[in-house]
């Protein structure tokens, strides 16, 4: 490739902060998928991760799609999604099962499960550098050059109006979508740099501790935590893990469990659990993203309470990894079930798409 900017390129970073800043900003939703970096010059097309690794042979349709909407050469930064079944909301399981080894499974999916994307910035155009421009020129530039394109290429909405971002940041997590990103409107594009704001829903669960990891360092300490929620036909299924600790505490947290140290024999999450249908973390005991990662656990009789902090829900499981708040020695483990997780109004993906059209 020959372009103003060539890969590999690092994407522009948000910083969290807990309320929708004033100010001159544009404000996005925060799509939950890949952030991908696409560069095209003329037939070629290259997908590049956060993690600046290229990601073009997993999602075939996309490029396609790139080659059919997206100007002749350019750099453009934005995000990979999955619709789910319905349209309505987005779906990031589906979004995981696209990386796979096997270019037979990638075909497979890539029409079963096609993935779109999401333009939010622009860093290059024909043979001009953008990211040295303000972002406002950027988003202009951006607006004119996708005004053509259909779907799966999308525009993502943005707004300067500080009550409308209000409003989307309370709607949009219907459709799947995790907070709201500010963007300064004076702001140069600063690859790997924090220089954007995000804003992310936070919420409180109570979660029964069922098992744990030990540290990568050793044995001696605990890693993290697996959390489980109790569904209305009394399964305990996995829902995620919280691991910000102190490392003189995950020692601490090592002994303190040890006399809730179990078999998997009448462990809830045992593999004739998981054969029944519920979730349990045996289901994938080394990691995607890398081989030889071990994810297997001490199994823990599921007598301990947990509070956590988390920002919102995929499915039947947490989206990220939660925090940890406080223990709950008052609260019985059977009665932390789904039903004490606030529900988000429905949105329909499909409307902020098509909030995006210029």
């Amino acid at each position: 490739m020959d372009l103003p900017v060539n890969p590999p390129v690092a994407p522009m970073l948000a910083k969290p902060v807990k309320q929708i800043p004033d100010g001159p900003y544009s404000f996005e939703p925060k799509w939950d998928g890949f952030r991908s970096v696409i560069f095209r010059d003329g037939a070629e097309v290259e997908i590049g991760s956060r993690n600046e690794r290229p990601m073009t042979r997993y999602f075939p349709e996309v490029t396609e799609a790139v080659l059919a909407h997206l100007p002749e050469r350019c750099v453009i930064d934005g995000e990979i999604v999955i619709p789910d079944a319905s349209g309505e909301r987005l779906d990031f399981d589906a979004l995981l099962q696209r990386i796979h080894p096997a270019a037979s499974r990638v075909a497979l999916l890539a029409g079963q499960t096609p993935a779109h994307f999401v333009a939010f910035d622009l860093l290059a155009l024909d043979d001009t550098d953008y990211t040295g421009r303000p972002f406002a020129q950027r988003r202009e530039v951006l607006e004119r050059v996708l005004a053509g394109a259909r779907s799966p290429v999308h525009l993502t909405p943005a707004t300067t109006d500080h009550s409308l971002a209000a409003d989307w940041f309370q709607q949009f997590e219907g459709a799947g979508l995790d907070g709201l990103v500010a963007k300064p409107l004076a702001g140069t594009y600063q690859p790997d740099k924090r220089v954007m704001l995000k804003v992310k829903h936070e919420r409180t669960a109570d979660c029964v501790v069922a098992g744990y990891r030990t540290h990568k360092t050793g044995g001696d300490a605990v890693g993290s935590l697996l959390l489980g929620l109790y569904t209305d036909a009394g399964d305990l299924a996995s829902v995620g893990v919280i691991g910000a600790f102190p490392m003189a505490y995950r020692r601490e947290l090592l002994t303190e469990l040890q006399p809730l140290v179990t078999t998997f024999d009448d462990h809830p999450w045992n593999w004739a659990g998981q054969q029944a249908g519920t979730r349990t973390p045996r289901e994938a005991e080394t990691s995607r993203w890398n081989a030889g990662k071990d994810l297997s656990f001490i199994p823990l009789r599921p007598e301990r309470v947990v509070e956590v902090r988390y920002d919102h829900m995929e499915g039947p499981r947490l989206r990220h990894t939660a925090q940890f708040v406080r223990w709950r020695p008052d609260r019985d483990p059977s009665s932390c079930g789904y039903a004490q997780l606030e529900e988000p109004v429905s949105f329909d993906l499909a409307e902020i798409l098509a909030l995006g059209v210029s």
